[in-house]
This record gives structure tokens, C-alpha cells and sequence, in this order.
């Protein structure tokens, strides 16, 4: 009985460690080759960023067009005084609402004093109520503002695109309105002279106050950093950083030549512009891409508030695989 105990046992511990090797085994080829595939994946997405810009509100004017007509301009004239029907703080003249202001004998200089303070009264409420054709200076302390995100993948043969988006970040102004709207222009430049190598492209865009607009860009920029492992290169605000340079490596984790095929390069565009920016809601076709492209480079550096260009990967030689662009860019469409 003893024997047959110990034979059991022996039988049971010798499966059981068995068990718990090939288990060991198991996971760890699994840890190893998770972590490979994310060192390669991590290799490859090095991120470029250039941009700044500045949500302030336009400085309010009390100048509207009924305002600051001269006297040939509006009907009757502005005569000056009391005697005219055009009053320059509003609509309503004093001789409006004077005769029917008496109290009690208390005419004269008091009188002229409590019908200003009842214009004046009556015009704020037009205009809080945006009456009188006054709405736009109503709004203009919170105006309509666009933002936008471009996107496009490109063939990873389209390396010319990553050098002239490098030599922009590592030579542009970001601390200047002027210098915002090169980097756009110079961006979308670059875009169109490689139409051959568009592969994907989508197009985000939506129309807020300023008062949000800031954090909705904000929020796609964020977006977007994310996807990076790293950011070699930063130019944002006048702030410039630069990550030491490492050797260029494929989603394999081998070093990248420009042969290896199935790989892209990712460009995006973000831009917060004042007024309604009018984009296709489609990039079926390249033709919607190039004229998404066209109207954000042309966007006036009067209306444009802020811009950041971001590519991946940054490091010349580096490259997406088609899995890593599924995974991180999984709204772009083929065109």
C-alpha cells in the first residue's frame, strides 16, 4: 500500500513539474516576443513638431459701419447737437424722447441729463439683445473660430517631405504671426509637390467660440503627441528641442533603407483660424486632399490664431509599418 503511495506521488510530482516548465516556457516566448515587436514598434515612432500661436481676443471696437459713415454717406446727414435724428452712441436722438420728459416743471439741464441716462439705458438693451444691426459688435468679443486637423499618409519614398519639414522646425519663427504663417504655407507647399505619394488622408474640422477654441485645439494636439514614442524635434512658441540623434531602425528593429516596402509617413496638420473655414467632409480622392491642402495654406495670417505641424516618424530613415498605421491612425481613408 506504502509502495503504491509513493509511486503515485512520484507519478504526480513528475507531471506536475512538467506541467509548470512547459508553462514557464510558454510565457516566456510570449514575453519575448511582445516585447520585441515593442521595441521595434517603439523605434519607429520618433515625432517632429513646429507651431505656436495665441488665443487672445480681438480688441473691441465700438466702430460700426452706422458709426463712422460721414455726412454724405448717411441719409439726412449728421448735423451735430440735438437737431438731427442720428445720434453717434446709438439709434434714438434726443429730440425723440425729450418732449415727453416734463417732470413736473423740472425741465432744463436736469431733464436733458435723465433722457441721456434713459438712451443710453434703451441703446444697451438693443444691443445686449443684438437689435439695430449691432450683433456682430455683440459677438466680437467671442468670435466664430475653425478648427481643423489635415492628415496624410505618404509612402515612405516621399523622404524629401520629412527633410523640408526638419529644416522648417530647425530654422522657422514660432514666436511670430508672420513666422506662423510660413510654417503653414512652406507645410502645405511641401504637401503638393507630392501628390504621387498620397496614400491616406482625412479631414476633422468644427466651428467653436473662442472662449473653447483653444482647448478643442488643444485636445487634438494632445491627441496626436501621443502617438509618438518620442519627440526628436520640437519647435513650438519659439521653444526649440532636439532629442540626440539615434539610428534609424524599422518596425523590425533593423536598421530602415529606403528599399524596405509597405512603409509610410504620416503628416498632420492642426489650425484654429477666425471665421468659418470651408474644407471638403470627404478625402475620397486625391483631388479632395489637394484642395483641403489649398485652402489651409491659404489662410491669412489676420484670421489664423494658431498652427502646429506634426510628422512621424521624424528621424530620416525611420518609417510606419502598415500595422503601426492601422493602429495609431485609424480614421485616415485611402484615396
Amino acid at each position: 500500500m506504502i509502495d503504491n503511495i509513493k509511486s503515485w506521488a512520484r507519478v504526480f510530482l513528475s507531471r506536475s513539474l512538467k506541467t509548470f516548465f512547459k508553462s514557464f516556457l510558454v510565457i516566456g516566448l510570449v514575453a519575448v516576443l511582445v516585447f520585441s515587436q515593442a521595441d521595434g514598434a517603439f523605434a519607429a515612432r520618433s515625432g517632429g513638431r513646429i507651431g505656436g500661436g495665441s488665443f487672445r481676443a480681438p480688441s473691441r471696437s465700438y466702430s460700426t459701419p452706422s458709426r463712422t459713415r460721414g455726412p454724405s454717406s448717411y441719409s439726412g446727414g449728421y448735423r451735430g447737437g440735438y437737431g438731427g435724428g442720428y445720434y453717434p452712441g446709438g439709434g434714438f436722438g434726443f429730440p425723440f424722447l425729450l418732449p415727453f420728459v416734463g417732470f413736473g416743471g423740472m425741465g432744463g439741464l436736469f431733464g436733458i441729463f435723465i433722457t441721456i441716462a434713459i438712451a443710453n439705458f434703451i441703446i444697451r438693451s438693443f444691443r445686449e439683445a443684438g437689435v439695430g444691426g449691432d450683433s456682430a459688435e455683440t459677438y466680437s468679443s467671442n468670435p466664430t473660430v475653425s478648427v481643423a486637423r489635415l492628415q496624410v499618409g505618404l509612402l515612405a519614398e516621399a523622404r524629401s517631405l520629412q527633410t523640408d519639414l526638419t529644416r522648417l522646425a530647425e530654422t522657422a519663427d514660432t514666436s511670430t504671426s508672420a513666422g506662423l504663417t510660413k510654417i503653414l504655407q512652406e507645410t502645405t507647399l511641401s504637401l503638393l509637390r507630392h501628390p504621387e505619394y498620397w496614400v491616406y488622408a482625412d479631414i476633422d474640422s468644427d466651428q467653436t467660440r473662442l472662449l473653447s477654441a483653444e482647448q478643442a485645439f488643444n485636445q487634438l494636439a494632445i491627441a496626436e503627441r501621443s502617438k509618438f514614442t518620442r519627440e526628436s524635434l520640437s519647435n513650438v512658441n519659439a521653444q526649440i528641442s532636439q532629442a540626440k540623434s539615434k539610428a534609424a531602425l524599422n518596425s523590425s528593429g533593423e536598421l530602415a533603407t529606403a528599399e524596405d516596402p509597405g512603409e509610410y509617413i504620416v503628416a498632420t496638420i492642426l489650425v484654429a483660424s477666425q471665421g468659418k473655414l470651408n474644407l471638403p467632409k470627404n478625402t475620397t480622392s486625391t483631388d479632395d486632399v489637394r484642395q483641403a491642402i489649398n485652402r489651409i495654406g491659404s489662410i491669412s495670417s489676420e484670421q489664423l490664431m494658431a498652427v502646429e505641424v506634426l510628422w512621424t516618424p521624424q528621424v530620416p530613415g525611420e518609417t510606419l509599418s502598415a500595422d503601426e498605421l492601422i493602429a495609431e491612425y485609424p480614421n485616415l481613408q485611402l484615396v
